[in-house]
């Protein structure tokens, strides 16, 4: 019985999130399907955490027991033949059996990107949250500045997903300017609730338009109030970029 880690690169936009489903297509239902075609065996599949419906991912981690004569490469290449185009298998290798995915999980990066124009885009528009006023940049920085550090974040949770605590350490986060009006919002933390990400960009974007002020987003951060946060940013413009461990 072998671990085997792999890692995955996937457009969500046609899948009800990572987690297998009944009778939705999940990245995981597909995976595990492609496995179990190409090895004959029933495997479950681990991944570094849930994303939602519609949520993209650049370098997704997942780990599986397999009893399988098929070596990592082989097992790389049959996948790719057995999912579809919007998911691939970068990365596959045996693990050390004492690994796990999620458990395992020092920080993860996320990312999430913002077209700021008039215009919206023709090509790019599944992947990036169209803006049409102009945002300004120099407050939502500063107020991405105050989720460094380690804070109660339930003023951003969304609903029906209890934690036993709702406490996390934010390493990084800030923003960044792109060709073409392009906007990306980057954070690290080791962990993340549930639409942490979204609510905490469309509550910047609600800065950005000065609607509220930086100071307002901190007031809000240590509210831990969800209800005073602002709307949650669409999914199409996250991507889970890294999972470090």
């Amino acid at each position: 019985m072998t671990n085997f880690k792999i890692t995955i690169e996937y457009d969500g936009t046609n899948y009800h999130g990572w987690q297998r489903q009944k009778r939705d297509r999940t990245v995981q239902g597909e995976i595990e399907n492609a496995i179990q075609t190409l090895t004959d065996r029933q495997v479950s599949l681990t991944g570094s955490g849930r994303t939602d419906a519609g949520v993209h991912a650049y370098a997704q981690v997942a780990s599986f027991f397999c009893e399988t004569k098929l070596g990592p490469q082989d097992l790389l290449g049959g996948l790719n033949s057995l999912t579809g185009d919007d998911i691939v298998i970068t990365e596959c290798e045996e693990a050390d059996p004492s690994f796990h995915a999620r458990y395992d999980v020092t920080s993860k990066v996320y990312v999430y990107r913002m077209l700021n124009r008039p215009n919206p885009a023709a090509i790019l528009r599944q992947y990036a949250w169209h803006i049409r006023k102009k945002l300004d940049l120099a407050a939502m920085g500063a107020a991405s500045a105050y989720l460094i550090g380690s804070h109660d974040f339930k003023s951003f949770e969304g609903a029906g997903s209890p934690r036993s605590h709702t406490t996390r350490n934010v390493y990084r986060a800030g923003l960044q300017p792109e060709d073409g009006n392009y906007l990306t919002f980057e954070i690290e933390a080791d962990g993340f609730l549930r639409f942490m990400v979204r609510n905490i960009v469309g509550t910047l974007v609600d800065v950005g338009l000065n609607k509220i002020s930086a100071a307002d987003f901190k007031v809000i951060l240590a509210s831990k109030d969800r209800g005073r946060a602002g709307a949650t940013a669409p999914a199409h413009g996250l991507f889970l970029k890294q999972v470090n461990y």
